[in-house]
């Protein structure tokens, strides 16, 4: 049997979803009328198993692993980069600045786009988004240090 680009991904979300189960674990499960914090991760985390198991079925239909190309290697790890980086500054900088500041890192350094406008487009969509979550939902968002 050949490894197909399908096999790696399946297996890489079966584990990814063994993880997430693992690390959930301890959150309260509840029961359908009333889910407690653990329902949502390890529904997803099944889900997740279910269908890594079902795209690593079919990998047939898929391309050999080894003719892949990885021409967009350096994009996804930007991308990976910059999301870490907001994920680690998040409770820190509160959701303005760090939506911001990734969006902004998003279209500059990855999309090679007109700094003015990435900023100008990144602060419409985090006011809009924090307005819609913190009035129109009623969900608070991280603050920032200063109170925003």
């Amino acid at each position: 049997m050949m490894l197909r680009a399908d096999h790696v991904a399946g297996a890489g979300f079966v584990a990814f979803g063994a993880l997430v189960i693992a690390l959930s674990g301890d959150l309260p499960f509840g029961n359908l009328s009333m889910p407690g914090a653990g329902f949502l991760p390890m529904l997803v985390a099944i889900l997740m198993i279910l269908f890594g198991v079902i795209l690593m079925a079919r990998a047939g239909e898929s391309q050999l692993f080894a003719n892949i190309r990885w021409s967009g290697g350096k994009h996804a790890v930007l991308v990976i980069l910059i999301t870490g980086a907001a994920i680690a500054l998040y409770e820190r900088l509160g959701f303005i600045i760090t939506m911001m500041l990734m969006m902004i890192g998003f279209l500059v350094i990855i999309e090679r786009r007109n700094p003015v406008r990435a900023l100008v487009f990144s602060a419409g969509v985090c006011l809009i988004t924090y307005i819609a979550f913190e009035y129109g939902l009623s969900t608070p968002l991280a603050e920032s240090p200063w109170g925003f």
